[in-house]
């Protein structure tokens, strides 16, 4: 496809002046109004019409430059954020009130042993179970088969490849508890060791 060809002719000039202002319009409503600036597909479409879309819970979003694939469970009030990857061919199941930062990526499979045993051997697939109340920071890998408790915090760029219990806090590569995150009459408190 020779896109500098199509976008010479009439049809292209015209198609690319009018998205040109639509985004101008959309951009500078987002700075005005929200003090923010998002890439033009983001800007174009709903992520809560597209969480609806999907079968996602009530109030949740997902950004648009968001990868879905297989099957995922989604709860309530969920933000799922630009550029994640939620690979559900294992399956995936996230609770209610979940953060999935940018650039996080969920795993439910994985064909390492298919590459080492050059395909005789096939892709591995084991579900992954997020619980209510997890934040998953920027940037974090989360592999197949693991388990997240309730009311965790998962630290950026964090590789975790272990079942995580409820209530804690966790870091690294591979992740392991730092602290504990306590409730307190409706108030948190996140306890480092």
């Amino acid at each position: 496809m020779d896109r500098m060809k199509i976008l010479k002719e009439e049809k292209g000039k015209n198609l690319l002046t009018e998205l040109t202002s639509l985004k101008d319009a959309l951009s500078s409503g987002y700075l005005e109004n929200l003090n923010r600036s998002l890439p033009f597909a983001d800007l174009m479409f709903d992520r809560w019409e597209r969480a609806r879309e999907l079968g996602f819970g009530e109030g949740s979003s997902v950004y648009d430059s968001a990868v879905i694939m297989g099957n995922i469970v989604v709860g309530s009030y969920c933000w799922i954020g630009p550029s994640v990857i939620l690979d559900g061919s294992g399956g995936l199941t996230i609770g209610n009130y979940c953060t999935i930062s940018a650039g996080s990526q969920i795993y439910s499979h994985d064909n390492i042993k298919k590459t080492l045993s050059s395909g005789t051997e096939e892709i591995e697939r084991s579900n992954v179970i997020i619980g209510n109340n997890v934040y998953i920071g920027p940037n974090s890998i989360i592999t197949r088969g693991i388990t997240i408790g309730s009311m965790t915090v998962i630290g950026a760029f964090s590789f975790v490849n272990r079942d995580v219990p409820g209530c804690s806090i966790i870091v690294g590569q591979p992740a392991k508890v730092i602290g504990r995150v306590e409730e307190n009459q409706g108030l948190i408190t996140l306890k480092y060791k």
